[in-house]
């Protein structure tokens, strides 16, 4: 029989997933071509992004968005902001995006980048080599911090954007384009 109870403990199984320590390694690679010409950098997959095995998985993350307007300003076209995963890889390959993390592994909780601990760094030398990356854009001031301290010697400059992650109810959506738009000056 299923019932409110039912309902509630898988309510709390869900919150106690999502709210574990866990010691995890980056489970899908980085998304990049020989055309890219901009590299973004989050932290470390959140838990949706964990499930799906792509970046941004989260349903109320804005990078999606924000890109998609980004993109739509620098073409002068109308751009549909990409739903599914295969739409997602070919939006970003078709405008010269690439997308990694700077953890490689880490202790997380959830998908909390406060609760990050002994992060190891991913390895940026196959994008940087095998793409023409032209700027670097860190999602969030926790990679941007991580990149400072994990990747200081890359040849590369990187640039701290607001976080487009539900986490960051602070910026509204019109703020974080705005800071965002110096992504399509590279596109």
């Amino acid at each position: 029989m299923h019932g409110k109870a039912d309902d509630k403990a898988g309510g709390r199984a869900r919150r106690n997933r999502e709210h574990r320590t866990e010691i995890l390694c980056h489970p899908f690679p980085p998304l990049f071509d020989a055309d890219s010409r901009v590299l973004i950098l989050g932290s470390f997959p959140s838990v949706k992004s964990r499930e799906q095995r792509f970046f941004y998985g989260h349903p109320q993350n804005r990078f999606w968005k924000v890109m998609a307007e980004v993109v739509r300003e620098k073409r002068h076209r109308p751009v549909n902001v990409p739903a599914s995963i295969p739409e997602k890889r070919a939006f970003l390959l078709e405008n010269h995006i690439a997308l990694w993390d700077v953890i490689a592994s880490c202790e997380i909780t959830g998908s909390s980048d406060a609760s990050i601990k002994t992060a190891v760094p991913t390895d940026l030398s196959p994008i940087l080599e095998g793409a023409d990356i032209r700027a670097i854009f860190c999602n969030g001031a926790k990679a941007f911090a991580l990149f400072e301290k994990h990747h200081a010697a890359c040849p590369v400059a990187a640039r701290s954007l607001p976080s487009t992650s539900p986490a960051n109810a602070a910026w509204s959506a019109e703020r974080l384009l705005d800071k965002w738009r110096a992504v399509g000056e590279y596109l």
